[in-house]
């Protein structure tokens, strides 16, 4: 049985506005980040695929495989438009 783990996720522009807050509290039992984005995406109806986005872990990018921790900072990052 996996244990619950309890991270912060901060939301920024797209997820902000799909999410209606700018960060939160959760606990989880996702092993991975694409698993909590995964869990996001399937309750809040986030549009965007993983494959579009970055991920960062506790303010440093990190891969999608990377294993999540217990207060562990989280941050999705849409892509920009540039000009």
């Amino acid at each position: 049985m996996a244990m619950s783990k309890e991270v912060k996720i901060r939301y920024f522009a797209l997820f902000r506005e799909q999410r209606g807050i700018s960060s939160e509290s959760r606990k989880t039992e996702a092993l991975t980040l694409a698993e909590l984005y995964a869990e996001l995406k399937e309750e809040f109806g986030f549009t965007l695929a993983a494959g579009h986005l970055q991920v960062a872990r506790n303010a440093e990018l990190a891969d999608w495989d990377a294993v999540l921790n217990a207060g562990d900072e989280i941050v999705f990052i849409p892509p920009t438009a540039g000009g």
